[in-house]
């Protein structure tokens, strides 16, 4: 395969995974090529929400988790599949509005959720302070180890799909892809690499959000569901400055894993010691008994988003032969599968499960949409 593979995907995160799997189940030759081994994957919270910001990104994740459940009993333990639901918090009356126009949408969508008021939630919930209004349970929500799985995927198809760890140093105009090793001609190139996309393709509307994350000692039975507060979908959808909202999920060991924070177009791979303080006391005040618990260590990473907050999935306008997985922003692990079926069906000529309008290239006043 290594002279002349089909397709060649760029990125073996989750997302670039995914696709890599799907396109060498359609009986393709792929071959998969980073030297990162899936920066924004690793660093991520390996989350598998209903997010629904929008009609188009509900549409993309209800179809991933339904995916995901089909492959939840296929994956190993290493991959640490957790169904643990989701909490949406709901601190004030302003919140529990937010709470119901969320269940509506989540519901004409066939996504099933419940509310629980203050008791219920207490009861589900003990560690979390008094004076909650509720909260929306989406129980179908879990949690994976995304980087174990990014694996898992690339090794389910050994007769097909194929990996190098090269660096992909241009993508010239001809169609080939260059790396430090080799000069590959293939057929399709599906570029998939987060926001190092732009360094190969930078006219590509995609900037880095960065991250911040904390995960703690081990605490069995603290936390029972993935917990977030209601504002996070604001904080989510910032274009400017940083925000803090708390996403904490409980891990199959025990312990805790602590975020979220957004810093818009930072590339700096630093923890901002005022950031993290401020994140820390947010948990703190939806779960005072993180107080006493030990923080191992805290790390920053890198989300791909797009000025719309919908990922770009389908042909480049104007490369014939590159195809574009890119992004996702924060919710690349619960919309991999459903990334990874949308393109595989428009590379084959086919009806895409989603509308494809919704993914394909959009105008960011681009030249390239002139």
């Amino acid at each position: 395969m290594r002279g002349s593979p089909e397709v060649v995907v760029i990125g073996a995160g989750i997302v670039g995974a995914a696709c890599a799997r799907a396109l060498a189940a359609q009986g393709r030759e792929v071959l998969v090529l980073d030297a990162r081994l899936g920066a924004a994957t690793d660093a991520g919270m390996g989350h598998l929400v209903a997010l629904d910001d929008n009609p188009a990104e509900l549409a993309l994740c209800s179809y991933g988790l339904r995916l995901w459940h089909e492959l939840a009993p296929q994956l190993d333990a290493s991959c640490a599949w957790n169904r643990c639901g989701t909490l949406w918090m709901a601190a004030d009356d302003v919140e529990l509005a937010w709470a119901h126009t969320k269940a509506q949408r989540l519901r004409e969508a066939g996504v099933p959720c419940q509310w629980l008021d203050a008791k219920a939630l207490a009861e589900a919930e003990p560690a979390l302070r008094p004076g909650l209004v509720g909260a929306l349970r989406v129980s179908g929500d879990a949690t994976v180890y995304a980087p174990r799985v990014a694996h898992w995927l690339l090794a389910q198809e050994p007769r097909r799909l194929q990996f190098s760890q090269e660096e992909v140093l241009a993508l010239p105009e001809d169609g080939s892809v260059r790396t430090q090793l080799h000069c590959y001609r293939p057929l399709h190139i599906v570029l998939a690499a987060g926001v190092h996309a732009t360094r190969l393709c930078p006219e590509l509307p995609v900037v880095p959000k960065k991250g911040l994350l904390v995960v703690t000692d081990r605490y069995p039975g603290h936390v029972h569901h993935q917990l977030v507060e209601l504002g996070y979908m604001a904080s989510a959808h910032q274009r400017s400055g940083a925000s803090v909202a708390v996403n904490v999920q409980p891990r199959p060991t025990g312990q805790l894993l602590i975020g979220s924070t957004r810093q818009y177009d930072s590339q700096d791979a630093s923890v901002d010691p005022a950031l993290l303080a401020q994140l820390l006391r947010r948990a703190i005040s939806y779960l005072p008994g993180l107080a006493g618990a030990c923080a191992l260590r805290s790390w920053s990473g890198l989300r791909p988003a797009t000025p719309d907050g919908l990922p770009l999935i389908g042909r480049h306008p104007q490369r014939a032969r590159l195809w574009l997985a890119v992004g996702h922003e924060g919710h690349g692990v619960t919309t991999a599968l459903s990334t990874a079926e949308q393109l595989a069906a428009l590379m084959a000529g086919a009806s895409p499960p989603l509308k494809q309008a919704d993914y394909a290239w959009r105008s960011f006043n681009s030249e390239l949409d002139a």
